[in-house]
């Protein structure tokens, strides 16, 4: 994914599938890349939030633009543009020796 055209997606009702958000965003007049929700590892439920990655900079930012606020199975959207993670350390992490 192109980390400059993404946009991070907030308070997304936990039903809401990847598909239907990228509908959302193509009816809104968006050609959309990427759409992601991000999910709980072990019970694969939506954390209710997610990505969403465009061709350019003008399309990422008319979608954060149009999308922020729309409501979507009776939530409304927090959308903004995503931020860069810092790398993790590669020491951190794992597990810890226990002393006495």
């Amino acid at each position: 994914m192109d980390e400059e055209n993404k946009i991070y997606i907030g308070n997304i009702n936990y039903e809401v599938t990847e598909e239907e958000l990228k509908e959302i965003i193509k009816k809104k007049g968006f050609e959309v890349q990427d759409v992601t929700i991000i999910r709980d590892k072990f019970s694969g439920r939506s954390k209710g939030f997610g990505f969403a990655e465009f061709e350019n900079d003008e399309q990422t930012q008319k979608a954060i633009e149009s999308l922020d606020g729309h409501e979507l199975k009776s939530r409304k959207l927090k959308v903004n543009k995503a931020l860069l993670r810092e790398p993790r350390d590669e020491k951190s992490g794992g597990f810890r020796q226990f002393r006495k």
